[in-house]
């Protein structure tokens, strides 16, 4: 599913227009963005938990040149499915081919 097909699912959930839907969307997106970058978690029963990491400074290696080269530390977004999302997608191995 990309974003069109969730604005168009909304949509029709909520019985309400694409526009109103597409701006409902993208002002979740918008706020769960925010307080990431606040440091803040996004706590959402039933689904899971966004949150922002710490990644310290680390030593990588260019798989192109085989060099080494230094990371800066940063934060990372992470995100943490609840218990029932996991449940739920468990189920749908029977569409998921295996690599």
């Amino acid at each position: 599913m990309n974003k069109k097909e969730l604005v168009d699912a909304v949509s029709e959930d909520a019985d309400i227009s694409k526009a109103q839907a597409g701006e409902a969307v993208d002002s979740v997106f918008n706020h769960i963005e925010k307080s990431l970058s606040k440091g803040e978690e996004v706590r959402m029963p039933g689904f899971g938990t966004f949150k922002a990491n710490y990644r310290p400074a680390r030593t990588a290696r260019n798989p192109q040149t085989g060099k080494d080269m230094k990371l800066a530390d940063t934060a990372v977004a992470k995100f943490q499915p609840a218990k029932a999302l996991k449940e739920s997608v468990a189920g749908a191995k029977k569409y998921v081919k295996p690599k």
